[in-house]
């Protein structure tokens, strides 16, 4: 199965379906993503604060895919906002996953309340990282609209894209909008919220009339909409399930059903963007 690819707006393109690996054990990490990467996976999300770059780092080795087959994504740690923190960091996370180039890397929170509330200086060295050529893209996540406002316009360097929690009971319009109008594509984390929506009577009753899970419904409703997905499971079967959204299509009744469940902020499982100041060393 053909996973599509969106364009970016700096020319390059990443798989719209892609695996995270949020809450994986890092001794768990390589075969998981071993796994990941046998079902056809070839876009992989990390983080530094995951804990388990080197792991993936690991499992990319191991492949006998070429590096231009797979997309790589991590972020930066919280704690390391100041710009040679950046810097430093930024070296750790390529030499954890072997790699002389990331796909895209991205500043994880915004953190407002900390820094003195400057992530402009943050994502000022981003930009370096593209330069010297080590990145091919750098975004953004959980950056909210008037963040995204202010690093534009201080900067004038759109982010390529904007990860954000996105799901049928926190449709986060706000925040999609806002990077939509920028031209930042959007990365929906937390795509099944956590399990929530996967009960859900209205996704049930769509998942029926397809011959589809409600986990297939969810994620295609995503892909419908123009979101980029990467679910996360440790188990070959689900992510094999998770894989197959491809083979069919929601008619606009279905995705609106599916978009109306939003529960506005109630819905959110996440930490709020604006509040969250956890900045781990």
């Amino acid at each position: 199965m053909t996973v599509p690819t969106i364009a970016l707006n700096n020319q390059t393109t990443i798989p719209q379906l892609g695996f995270g690996v949020f809450q994986v054990p890092p001794a768990q990490t390589a075969d998981t993503v071993t796994t990941a990467l046998s079902v056809g996976y070839r876009h992989i999300d990390t983080a530094q604060m995951y804990g388990n770059e080197q792991e993936v780092g690991e499992a990319i080795k191991a492949s006998d895919l070429a590096r231009d087959d797979l997309y790589i994504t991590s972020k930066l740690n919280n704690g390391f906002h100041r710009p040679d923190d950046a810097r430093r960091a930024f070296d750790e996370t390529l030499d954890k996953l072997g790699l002389e180039q990331i796909d895209l890397f991205l500043i994880h929170w915004p953190l407002p309340t900390l820094y003195d509330g400057d992530y402009v200086a943050t994502w000022q060295t981003l930009t370096e990282f593209v330069e010297d050529g080590r990145a091919r893209s750098i975004g953004v996540s959980n950056f909210q609209p008037a963040h995204l406002e202010r690093i534009v316009a201080e900067t004038g360097v759109v982010p390529a894209v904007n990860q954000i929690e996105v799901h049928p009971y926190f449709t986060n319009e706000d925040a999609r909008a806002a990077s939509i109008r920028h031209g930042i594509e959007v990365e929906a984390w937390s795509p099944i919220a956590q399990g929530k929506v996967l009960d859900d009577s209205v996704i049930g009753k769509i998942a029926a009339a397809h011959g589809k899970t409600p986990s297939q419904v969810t994620l295609r409703w995503h892909v419908e909409r123009g979101d980029i997905v990467f679910p996360k499971s440790m188990h070959e079967e689900r992510m094999r399930e998770n894989f197959e959204i491809f083979d069919f299509t929601l008619t606009s009744d279905e995705v609106a059903e599916i978009t109306a469940l939003d529960r506005g902020e109630a819905g959110r499982t996440g930490p709020n963007p604006d509040t969250f100041d956890y900045a781990p060393d």
